[in-house]
């Protein structure tokens, strides 16, 4: 139950996120409102909105935006957000999983579409890459929490399956029936996660050249970047060379 990360290219992130704050937040503030609706709007009483709060926090997004999002499901001015998910394959069969709310179904799958078309890949229906993943829990820790041995003894307590070291510190891992379970047992013995959610893990992962490679970061970049957009999710990886070669 212990192993290095293997989401340091599967679970895309584009770097230089200070520029993008702005965007950040009102995607976090979207989650926040959706998550709100879909129960008391008190994270105490209601987990996805507990989830979504902590995630906000760990990007240092201001009280007050998390208050306003909270209120913001209350009101009757609000946009109606649903959760959307596309699929698809990008450059060297890349399978790419896309989670979103939207306000708005049909310019979001336009857009989504556009994209894959623009940078060689396809979006496909439901299922046509989900099945290539498995949706877990993941929980992360700074390293400032402590040790390994640490947080290795409180996930095994609380019933993680798996404990891993990567970038953003210790990841967590669980099945996805067990994820309320785990995060709320973290929390009563390691504080406040720097995020907890949902994840599509693959079972698999592709090495991708450097032409490949370019072309792929282009779309994961434009996808990211949409509005509509939550997370992005595919199952490749890229050696150390070829990332040297592209940031030369």
């Amino acid at each position: 139950m212990a192993g290095h990360s293997q989401f340091k290219n599967i679970m895309y992130r584009k770097g230089a996120q200070d520029a993008k704050r702005s965007k950040m937040f009102s995607k976090l503030s979207r989650e926040i409102t959706v998550a709100a609706k879909t129960g008391l709007p008190d994270p105490e009483h209601n987990a996805a909105l507990r989830a979504a709060v902590i995630a906000a926090r760990a990007q240092n997004m201001p009280k007050d935006n998390i208050e306003r999002a909270i209120k913001r499901a209350t009101g009757l001015d609000g946009a109606n957000y649903e959760a959307i998910r596309y699929e698809g394959f990008g450059p060297g069969g890349v399978a790419i999983i896309i989670d979103g709310l939207t306000d708005n179904r049909n310019r979001t799958a336009g857009e989504i579409r556009a994209a894959f078309q623009k940078h060689g890949g396809t979006l496909g229906e439901t299922g046509s890459v989900s099945y290539m993943f498995d949706q877990v829990g993941r929980i992360v820790y700074p390293e400032d929490i402590g040790s390994f041995e640490k947080v290795f003894e409180a996930a095994l307590e609380a019933g993680a399956s798996d404990v891993e070291t990567g970038d953003d510190g210790y990841e967590v891992l669980c099945e996805k029936d067990d994820f309320n379970t785990v995060r709320d047992a973290l929390q009563e013995s390691l504080g406040d996660a720097a995020s907890a959610r949902l994840v599509w893990r693959p079972q698999n992962t592709i090495d991708v050249g450097e032409d490949q490679a370019s072309t792929l970061f282009k779309l994961l970049d434009i996808l990211e970047d949409n509005d509509d957009v939550q997370h992005v999710f595919a199952n490749f990886e890229v050696s150390d060379d070829v990332m040297k070669k592209l940031s030369a």
